[in-house]
């Protein structure tokens, strides 16, 4: 993985953000209010963690966040989350509920060991995100929201049809802190049904 040090990672640094990714999820929060004060979130492919701290500041002490991913995420966070190492694949949803019930929002920033073959990133990426979607249909709550970030690609059309037929609006988002050159855009899906 390349380490460009452009205005989002030195502005990452100077606000305690463990990566620039945070100001992505702000941004899109900002533009469609995803985050609330007391909500339940689930963070899939959470390390190194700046969405957990980002997530867990918006959501208060009332609210709570929990993290799963395959790296360690070497980060002191606050007592409203939790982590756990783990692959997606190997989780059913009753090992994600939180409060021993659903989740308000479900994040995933997710991305596949790439092999710069679009075509095959892109189907590894959809992989992840229909694990997702699965694990949404169990665990996010009526209402909830779900934001995964997909590559642009053959499988994104099939996913957006998937999204509408479980949420009352679909967005794709492409934030101003994600690299132009990059691939990845991401799916929200706003009011599950």
């Amino acid at each position: 993985m390349k380490k460009i040090k452009d205005h989002y990672f030195h502005k990452a640094k100077r606000e305690g953000y463990v990566a620039r990714s945070a100001y992505k999820l702000e941004e899109i929060d900002k533009k469609q209010r995803l985050l609330r004060n007391g909500n339940l979130v689930l963070d899939l492919g959470c390390s190194p963690g700046s969405w957990l701290q980002y997530a867990s500041r918006k959501v208060g002490e009332k609210g709570q966040v929990l993290g799963v991913d395959l790296q360690t995420v070497n980060l002191s966070l606050p007592k409203n989350v939790r982590v756990l190492e783990a692959d997606i694949f190997d989780l059913c949803a009753k090992d994600l509920e939180m409060n021993g019930g659903m989740v308000d929002v479900i994040l995933s920033d997710m991305a596949p060991k790439t092999t710069g073959i679009r075509g095959t990133d892109a189907q590894r990426s959809d992989a992840l995100n229909q694990q997702v979607l699965l694990l949404a249909d169990e665990l996010l709550r009526p209402q909830g929201s779900l934001l995964v970030k997909a590559f642009q690609g053959a499988p994104l059309e099939q996913l957006r049809r998937e999204f509408s037929n479980s949420f009352a609006q679909v967005k794709l988002c492409k934030p101003k802190s994600s690299r132009s050159e990059s691939v990845e855009i991401f799916l929200l899906g706003l009011g599950k049904i």
